[in-house]
């Protein structure tokens, strides 16, 4: 065999080799965002029980309330969908955690808290199964929200602000509704800054 076809075929394994690490040659590969510590969780998601990591949202400022199906603030949800789709192409992502903590306002399973939020409200956010979102035995991501803040909710439709690193920058209760003056001022502050 030739000295350039011997050159060649090693380049040809030195590329397939290459593209198999998933490493191009002469192509930069963008490294994955750090995930910062408060969204390094994992949640089912509510259409189809498979699992979410919260890293994904990393670099983003996030937005995290937990839900419910039979409560006063239940048309809230109609603010929170008109707020991700006014701001999430700026980086805005909201996280609906449904609880039956309050009340027992959320009693269904998956597919019934799926149907209100998806066909009567046109929710579009990310949406995770049940969970225990206050109490004693909080869901980990709730648990330390909780310490971090020194806030855990008091109702349906709690709602933390957290900025594109992963630091929480806002508590807001219940009665603060998307469309709130301050919270949307928090809001773009934090996708400003």
């Amino acid at each position: 065999m030739s000295a350039p076809r011997r050159r060649c075929l090693a380049g040809a394994s030195a590329w397939l080799a290459a593209t198999a690490a998933g490493v191009l040659p002469g192509v930069a590969v963008a490294q994955p965002a750090t995930c910062p510590r408060l969204l390094d969780f994992t949640f089912n998601r509510l259409q189809d029980g498979k699992p979410q990591s919260l890293c994904q949202y990393a670099g983003k400022a996030v937005l995290v309330v937990n839900t419910a199906s039979y409560c006063g603030f239940t048309p809230q949800y109609e603010g929170l969908e008109k707020l991700f789709a006014d701001l999430g192409a700026r980086g805005l992502v909201i996280l609906g955690f449904p609880s039956n903590d309050f009340g027992g306002q959320e009693p269904g399973g998956s597919k019934e808290i799926g149907e209100l939020c998806f066909n009567t409200y046109g929710v579009r956010f990310p949406m995770f199964e049940k969970s225990v979102v206050s109490g004693a035995n909080p869901n980990p991501f709730y648990a330390e929200l909780a310490r971090l803040t020194g806030i855990r909710p008091g109702w349906n439709f709690h709602k933390y602000l957290i900025d594109r690193s992963g630091k929480v920058v806002g508590s807001y209760p219940s009665t603060i509704t998307p469309g709130d003056r301050k919270l949307l001022a928090d809001i773009t502050k934090t996708l400003d800054g």
